[in-house]
């Protein structure tokens, strides 16, 4: 039997060089592989756990999945689906949220940080988010979901959720782990944190221009005066410059930078044209794609087909050893 891997992206707005780099590119890998069965989700329903707009969401999820498309995912080879076509991932939440207490969900560092970030938007939607995100992986029965570090928690939340299930009702969940893919973190143009769609000024979208990719790599903050240890944003700087870069021009820059006379500008200036070089492939392909809507909605609806084959399933097994 293929292990079988989920995962997915929020549908906050169209992929960044984070989210591709990140996830996306492990996720072509996987896919690549015969030995593993690929679901791969556009996340909507976990978008609104904080404030959105509804015209942007539902904009968003056909974007994601052209841009899903244009970096190389493969219908043939994925199953491509939106989360929100899946009922199967809310009455499975349902059920699993009568075994998860609330003070386990308080006590999550993710829900903590997001009531901080947005106190006004305390919902039982943001504290149901890692319930939801169990059945997520659970109604597919994954075993491996490719994350970022800061997901573990989350991931703990599941496979609890399993064990116990498993204990309760006699189902057979396995215990998902997150599975790490090369080059998982990528830093956040302002120099602190990941890059992400929620922080305005930290990401390069994949559709970005060169004057638009130029424009937010000078705008990385860095020092008046090379030399010294790379913190905050010259950090964010030489991670990207050893991600893009060639080898020769990156210990150039590097040597220039421990001798003190590296022009920070020729390096950024530098680096943005390289990065603009990647990404016109995924930009070609992605507007070809973009003109065909018939088959940009053909792979929506096959995904929601086949996902829900395996989902529906899964909830009648839960259901019948639950007692409905």
């Amino acid at each position: 039997m293929r292990k079988r891997v989920l995962s997915g992206i929020r549908a906050t707005g169209r992929l960044h060089l984070g989210n591709y780099l990140g996830a996306v590119k492990g996720m072509i890998e996987l896919q690549n592989n015969p030995s593993y069965q690929c679901l791969y989700m556009v996340a909507d329903a976990h978008t609104i756990t904080t404030p959105y707009d509804p015209k942007q969401l539902s904009d968003n999820r056909k974007e994601i999945i052209i841009d899903y498309l244009a970096s190389g995912l493969d219908p043939q080879k994925s199953i491509l689906f939106i989360q929100s076509q899946i009922p199967e991932h809310f009455e499975l939440t349902y059920y699993f949220s009568s075994i998860v207490t609330i003070a386990r969900m308080q006590h999550l560092p993710t829900y903590k940080e997001k009531v901080k970030q947005y106190p006004q938007n305390n919902t039982m939607a943001l504290l149901n988010y890692p319930i939801l995100m169990a059945a997520d992986i659970l109604v597919y029965k994954a075993n491996l979901v490719p994350v970022g570090a800061d997901q573990e928690p989350h991931l703990e939340v599941a496979r609890e959720i399993g064990r116990k299930m498993n204990q309760l009702f006699k189902t057979d969940f396995p215990e998902p782990i997150r599975f790490a893919t090369k080059g998982e973190y990528i830093p956040s143009l302002k120099g602190e944190g990941k890059m992400s769609k929620s922080v305005e000024g930290s990401y390069i979208n994949l559709t970005d221009s060169f004057d638009e990719i130029r424009k937010k790599i000078r705008s990385i903050p860095t020092a008046t005066t090379a030399g010294g240890p790379l913190i905050g944003g010259l950090k964010t700087l030489f991670i990207l410059g050893q991600i893009f870069l060639s080898s020769t021009d990156y210990q150039n820059f590097k040597n220039q930078y421990n001798q003190g006379n590296l022009q920070f500008s020729q390096m950024k200036d530098t680096l943005a044209q390289v990065i603009y070089e990647e990404l016109k492939s995924f930009q070609e392909r992605r507007k070809e794609i973009e003109k065909n809507e018939d088959y940009v909605n053909e792979v929506i609806k096959e995904g929601a087909i086949r996902a829900r084959e395996i989902a529906s399933q899964t909830l009648k097994e839960v259901k019948e050893k639950m007692g409905f």
